[in-house]
């Protein structure tokens, strides 16, 4: 039997933005620390290496602010669509709902 998920292909691209965004954010305060870590040698090429590595460094932060702000309007539109399928099948969602918390229950009792 096969099963098909139309969102698979949404939500690993959700989790990929996630992991860039990290990747970003780690990358960003590494890059900070060696341009204080440099900053006191004057060499030409010094110079132009954190020059070229502050430009990059302004675009990963504007990259980031991009795909930080595009997973956030992702979560209003799955946050919207949650909301409007519980809203068209309530009884069903309260069925969901409750055999959920029965399972995280019965989990958690196991301990």
């Amino acid at each position: 039997m096969e099963t098909h998920f139309p969102d698979m292909e949404s939500a690993q691209t959700h989790l990929a933005r996630e992991r860039l965004v990290e990747d970003f954010k780690s990358l960003a305060s590494n890059a900070e620390a060696l341009l204080r870590a440099t900053a006191d040698d004057a060499s030409d090429k010094a110079k132009e290496t954190r020059a070229r590595l502050a430009a990059a460094l302004e675009k990963a932060k504007a990259t980031y602010h991009d795909l930080q702000a595009r997973s956030v309007e992702s979560a209003k539109v799955a946050a919207r669509k949650a909301d409007e399928t519980i809203r068209t099948h309530p009884y069903e969602s309260l069925a969901v709902a409750f055999g959920v918390g029965i399972l995280l229950g019965a989990l958690l009792r196991r301990k």
